[in-house]
């Protein structure tokens, strides 16, 4: 399951008068407290953050919301960033790659991604995932012509991540609807 939190909403909650911008860090750290209380209230493990009605998102606000939020949330929850525009992807993967850091997007008007630190291993680990659906390190080794060890370490460290979902030696890409 997944449950949706979208970020206009959210906002608006917070700042109390209608805008689009994601800036400042106070307004950033605010955003992310009210996100965080809603993901540990609720009962889904997946949470898209939807930035669909979201203008700008400078630096500071991509630190303190999502790069914040990946380090501060537990070890069981997962995030996926939904419908960025080019520019706010962009900043959110400059911080998080800056960070070591790095969490799933999925743009305006394209398909799942990595955003911020990972590998091009793990970057052709994660779409093998996405394409052939839940597997093991066997079958990813056989999907891309490379050892199970290869494969193990790629689908070990999307995990490590929460790229991908792990259990029983099977790892599952991420829901998104």
């Amino acid at each position: 399951m997944i449950g949706t939190i979208r970020l206009n909403e959210v906002l608006l909650e917070t700042v109390r008068r209608p805008v689009r911008d994601l800036v400042t860090r106070p307004t950033g750290a605010a955003i992310r407290g009210r996100i965080l209380e809603v993901m540990r209230a609720g009962r889904h493990p997946t949470t898209r953050l939807d930035f669909s009605e979201v203008g700008f998102l400078d630096f500071s606000c991509a630190d303190e919301i999502v790069a914040k939020l990946l380090r501060d949330s537990a070890d069981d929850q997962y995030l996926v960033l939904w419908h960025l525009n080019d520019a706010q992807a962009e900043a959110i993967d400059h911080v998080l790659e800056r960070q070591g850091l790095a969490v799933v997007g999925v743009p305006l008007g394209g398909g799942p991604l990595v955003l911020g630190a990972a590998s091009s291993e793990m970057r052709l680990a994660f779409r093998a995932v996405l394409e052939s659906g839940p597997g093991d390190a066997n079958r990813l080794a056989s999907r891309l012509a490379w050892s199970v060890e290869r494969a193990a370490e790629a689908l070990q460290s999307l995990a490590l991540r929460r790229l991908v979902i792990a259990a029983h030696g099977r790892f599952s890409p991420l829901p998104l609807q």
